[in-house]
């Protein structure tokens, strides 16, 4: 019998629940889906939302789920990206740049793994720091 890896609920196809959403920065968006796939060894996360104004926007980024550092294209924004399996409730990406942590995006799976938190922090020079946050359900598996 395999190993399942700690992400492994993490899985799958994920549906916002809009009025769950709690922003400090920006507008959250009218809806939005949210899938984790494997990817040989990597975990593949793609997003596909339409905000406030109905205009469509999609996103995917991947890295390995080890907890280190990976050389990551992210322009001026970000050079590196971690994906931290933390727990099988916790998955965490983080984005730096020169070493410093721009971005994190905690994902918490309920005690029934049907839902997923998303908390979205960006820290600004000076330590200052916002944060949005949206519920997700499960939809479908991979």
């Amino acid at each position: 019998m395999a190993d399942v890896p700690l992400y492994a609920g993490f899985l799958g196809i994920w549906t916002l629940i809009p009025e769950s959403c709690d922003y400090e920065q920006g507008e959250p968006p009218k809806e939005a889906t949210y899938r984790i796939a494997e990817d040989g060894p990597r975990l593949v996360f793609s997003m596909h939302w339409v905000d406030s104004k109905g205009e469509t926007h999609q996103h995917e980024f991947s890295g390995l789920p080890n907890g280190e550092p990976m050389p990551f294209n992210g322009g001026e924004l970000a050079d590196a990206l971690v994906v931290h399996a933390v727990s099988a409730r916790e998955l965490t990406s983080s984005a730096l740049s020169r070493g410093e942590e721009l971005m994190v995006a905690q994902r918490q799976l309920d005690e029934t793994g049907s839902a997923m938190r998303i908390t979205q922090i960006v820290r600004f020079p000076g330590g200052s720091s916002e944060s949005n946050v949206g519920v997700y359900r499960k939809s479908a598996a991979t």
